[in-house]
Order: C-alpha cells, then sequence, then structure tokens
C-alpha cells in the first residue's frame, strides 16, 4: 500500500517486506536514486522521503517504480525453476548378468523341433534356457578359462535342479566344457525381445504328473502336435519319481492364463506354475 503527501512537508512512502538495499542499486530512469531512509534488515516497514531521494519528479519515478517491481515481482512468480531444482523419477537399472551352473546338449536332440519352433542343429550357436526369453542373445563366459561365446537362446531348459543353461555341442566346444559337461558360467544379456523382463521369473503350465514314464510321453505326443512347448520334466519325491508334463516357459502370466484355459477346453486339466 502507498501513502504520500505533498512535496512541501517530506512524502513518504511505506512499503511492507521491502528490503532497501535492492531498492539503492534499481534505478527506473537512469538517475542516480539516493534513498533517504531507515534500513531493514529483518523485512519490516520502511520509510523514505520521496521528493528529495529522487533527481525527477516524484510522481512519475514512484510510479515506474512501482510498475517495475511488480513487474519484477510477477517475473518471479512465473520464471521456471532452474535445472538444478528439477527433480526427476529414476528407475533401478536391470539386472542383466547371472551366473549360473551351463551344461550341454547334442546328438540326443539333434534334428528335433526347439521350443521356439526351429529345428535343433547341435552345431549352431544356441542355448536352452527358462531364465531369458526365447530370441535373447547372451554372451556366455566359462568362469574357469575365460572363454567366452556368443548364443542365441532358442529352446526351453535345462530341466535339471541346479543348471541355469544348456549349451549346443558348438557352443560348448568353445567354452572348453565338453569333457567335464558342465562349467560354471556368466550370462550377460546383449539383446531381448521387447515386451518383458531380459531376466526374471517365468510361468509354466503343467498338465499332468505321472508315475509312468509312459503316460508321460503319451500326453506329450498328443500335445506336441499342436504346442512345440511341451516338455517333460522329473521330480523326485523320496523313492518316488515323477513324470511331469509341462507348457511354457511363459514371460507372464496372461500369456500362461491364456495357454490353460486352451488346454481346458480340449479336456485336460491345466495348473498354472511359477519358477
Amino acid at each position: 500500500m502507498l501513502y504520500t503527501q505533498p512535496c512541501d512537508s517530506a512524502s513518504y512512502l511505506w512499503m511492507g517486506a521491502l528490503h532497501l538495499s535492492s531498492l539503492a542499486h534499481y534505478n527506473p530512469v537512469g538517475e542516480d536514486v539516493v534513498l533517504a531512509g531507515g534500513h531493514n534488515d529483518s523485512g519490516g516497514l520502511v520509510a523514505f522521503d520521496s521528493c528529495s531521494a529522487v533527481s525527477v519528479p516524484s510522481a512519475v519515478t514512484l510510479i515506474a517504480l512501482i510498475a517495475t517491481i511488480s513487474a519484477m515481482i510477477a517475473g518471479c512468480a512465473t520464471q521456471a525453476p532452474s535445472p538444478a531444482a528439477i527433480v526427476t523419477s529414476v528407475s533401478r537399472p536391470q539386472v542383466t548378468s547371472i551366473t549360473g551352473v551351463a551344461s550341454w546338449y547334442g546328438p540326443g536332440f539333434h534334428g528335433h523341433r526347439t521350443s521356439s519352433g526351429a529345428v535343433y542343429d547341435q552345431e549352431d550357436l544356441t542355448a536352452a534356457s527358462t531364465l531369458f526369453p526365447l530370441g535373447t542373445h547372451l554372451l556366455v563366459t566359462n568362469l574357469a578359462n575365460g572363454s567366452a561365446v556368443e548364443v542365441v537362446v532358442n529352446d526351453h531348459g535345462p530341466y535339471i535342479k541346479g543348471r541355469q543353461i544348456d549349451l549346443s555341442h558348438k557352443a560348448a566346444r568353445v567354452l572348453g566344457m565338453i569333457g567335464p559337461g558342465t562349467a560354471q558360467v556368466r550370462m550377460d544379456v546383449l539383446a531381448t525381445p521387447a515386451g518383458g523382463p531380459a531376466i526374471g521369473e517365468r510361468f509354466f503350465v503343467q498338465v499332468g504328473s505321472f508315475a509312468d514314464p509312459g503316460n508321460a510321453r503319451l500326453m506329450q505326443q498328443r500335445l506336441a502336435a499342436s504346442y512345440p512347448d511341451v516338455r517333460i520334466e522329473t521330480a523326485d519325491a523320496g523313492a518316488n519319481r515323477y513324470y511331469r508334463v509341462r507348457m511354457g516357459a511363459f514371460m507372464n502370466r496372461e500369456d500362461a492364463q491364456g495357454r490353460a484355459v486352451r488346454i481346458a477346453t480340449l479336456g485336460y486339466s491345466a495348473v498354472i506354475i511359477t519358477e
């Protein structure tokens, strides 16, 4: 709020919450301005002589000063924050490297169709795993000797507890693990298909579990005519061994549920398993 008196009796401008030292450096008309009044560091009311303080007519100067201060306040209110003041959320980087046990598979599966639909060639640089989506490119390194090879995951497996990846015969030869059969390896994801995590849990549809392996093979053969990803896994419970017929792996529960519904319409029981 502004209060003025005629110049013959010393006019005063009262302004609240205004630091006088900042006004002393401001000159809206290019003149030297000397403010006569108290200095208020606490932001209280400040009085100054509006007649003797300005070397141009006081009304003009005051109007210009008030207009400029108003513009400065408005500018501060709309000014965008500096980059340093902007806070953005940062997502946690996705894990794309794990270690585990590798084995290899060859002659018994050569020429058979894989889970991806491709025919398995043991002399291609491929691998089977349920840790990664089909189509994932991996750099597999033998931690014992430092040898490394790039492979494409085109099949699901291995279905032996404690093993994370099954390599083709050629890939195993490059890594120097044909003789030992297994090796501790590091698996680095180089590229992965869109639409899911590079590494993460997978979902399976279990259609049956049998004590007789012949019954399991019979069910697998019937389903394999329509679905290439049917597998038989073994599970030991004490002295008993069971043969589980499973389909998958699936990258998300929705895909697994879709398969389970289709299998159920054929008269089979279907259970979704998460691993």
